[in-house]
């Protein structure tokens, strides 16, 4: 029977204190494939409850305890590996493929990541007289995107669980249906009643409830930087933590030495994966002057091979975005883009040809495009990209950090020594050298109006520790 329509409350499925739903819209089809319920303060507060008198024993419990609890959660996240993938497809329109390879992979991976770095974590350390305990923060809510879904959930509540945390998820509403079996998930492995909750709900509803609530230690956000404003601001009140990875315009220094067109060729798919919606994707390609021209070319063939459509065919190398709102919004930006005196090189407004449903968006490359522009200082998320010059090397690093996110940064160069040079004076929280694979051991979030904190492996754990010092403890 499915759970859609319940919340996971104190290690059961329960209806919600107040009957509301919403459909759950498929993007390739623009039509409902399923209903959640949509949650108020009653529920949160429940959730908390529940999360709050589980605290105190979970938090007890041994760093043993805690990585053989993980490595049951992700034997049954592989039990249910094709529902998750499946699910994401339906409710993001992401191709089967990616959603297989990448979205529910995602999920994996980060289990993996958390179970190898709890093993290697130390807790506690020796100070002369004094002992420095890192102990669990208490109860945390966490409130993640639809772009990467089981990216973000999976990040968040695995480094909780390491930490000795409960919690409470709030997934997006959007996308709900992956957290719904991720939580199906947790209970099949044996997490105790109370550790994990889930519920459902828009951000003003349930989101900002969890923030304000004042038996929640901790808020750990992904999601816009507006978003992530009015988060901080309600939490507050409070003085609770607040964790957060928001938004970016990621610049990608292409250097005069790198292999030219492959630096371009790759630059156009790390863009334009998952349909453009990634916080961390190179939306802002800095190019040599000179060879301007050149990269509107690589840009143009590579922008044009990517096959958008239905997310069940073979070939399909995009799908939709996600949602009616995000397809205006990216048709609005293109449409500023051509007015404010941009390029159009490849894409542009409307769906691709041959497609009259969906929120389908044409691969879309802008060429030319000066720091002033709109395109090239919004976030846009989408398959969108701003091409533009720079003179020199300092000019280049100037642009790239003129801006007010920091998320990431890409530098491409054959010379690595002179990759890491310029890669030391990027603002931002992860810089990327040459396309490297993604690595779920390096610390992932923002500086500036990107976020605060970090995320993953062990970084991941720390943020959800309070550091206490036992002094007079005695030598060990």
């Amino acid at each position: 029977m499915s759970n859609n329509l319940k919340f996971y409350i104190n290690g059961t499925w329960v209806d919600p204190v107040k009957p509301a739903t919403v459909e759950v819209i498929n993007p390739a089809t623009e039509e409902a494939f399923t209903k959640i319920s949509m949650g108020s303060a009653a529920d949160v507060d429940k959730a908390v409850a529940a999360a709050k008198a589980a605290f105190p024993k979970f938090s007890q419990t041994t760093k043993a305890e805690r990585v053989a609890l993980l490595k049951r959660i992700l034997a049954e996240y592989n039990n249910r590996y094709e529902d998750i993938a499946q699910a994401v497809s339906a409710e993001m329109g992401a191709p089967l493929a990616m959603a297989r390879d990448s979205q529910a992979a995602t999920g994996k991976i980060h289990l993996e990541t958390t179970i190898k770095s709890l093993e290697d974590f130390e807790f506690e350390e020796q100070r002369g007289d004094t002992r420095v305990v890192r102990e669990g923060i208490g109860v945390v809510g966490l409130i993640t995107p639809w772009n990467w879904p089981l990216n973000q959930i999976v990040c968040k509540v695995a480094p909780a669980i390491a930490a000795g945390c409960t919690m409470v998820l709030k997934p997006s509403e959007v996308a709900p249906i992956n957290a719904i079996i991720f939580a199906e998930v947790l209970h099949a492995a044996g997490v105790p009643a109370g550790v994990f909750n889930l519920v459902n709900g828009d951000g003003p509803s349930v989101g900002q409830v969890i923030a304000a609530h004042k038996d929640v230690d901790m808020v750990s956000f992904t999601g816009s930087t507006r978003a992530g404003i009015i988060v901080a601001k309600t939490a507050a009140d409070t003085v609770k933590r607040v964790s957060q990875e928001l938004g970016g315009k990621s610049p990608n220094i292409i250097l005069p030495d790198a292999d030219f067109e492959t630096a371009v060729y790759k630059g156009i798919q790390g863009c334009f994966g998952n349909s453009g919606q990634s916080c961390n994707a190179p939306t802002r390609m800095l190019v040599p002057a000179a060879r301007h021209d050149e990269a509107l070319a690589v840009a143009k063939k590579a922008a044009e091979a990517h096959k958008v459509g239905d997310p069940k065919s073979a070939d399909t190398v995009l799908g939709p975005v996600v949602s009616e709102a995000q397809f205006n919004k990216i048709q609005g930006l293109i449409e500023t883009g051509i007015k404010e005196g941009a390029k159009l090189v490849a894409g542009g407004t409307g769906r691709p040809e041959g497609l009259n449903r969906g929120y389908y968006v044409r691969p879309t490359v802008f060429g030319h495009v000066t720091p002033d522009m709109t395109i090239a200082r919004e976030e846009i998320f989408g398959p969108v990209i701003a091409i533009m010059s720079y003179d020199n090397e300092a000019q280049a690093i100037e642009i790239a950090n003129d801006t007010v996110y920091g998320l990431a940064a890409y530098v491409q160069s054959q010379d690595l020594n002179h990759a890491r040079q310029v890669a030391r004076q990027l603002r931002a929280g992860q810089v990327k050298i040459n396309y490297p694979a993604w690595d779920t051991f390096a610390p992932f979030g923002g500086y500036k109006q990107s976020g605060n904190g970090r995320e993953y492996a062990d970084f991941g754990i720390h943020d959800f520790l309070e550091i206490k010092g036992i002094c007079g403890y005695g030598a060990a």
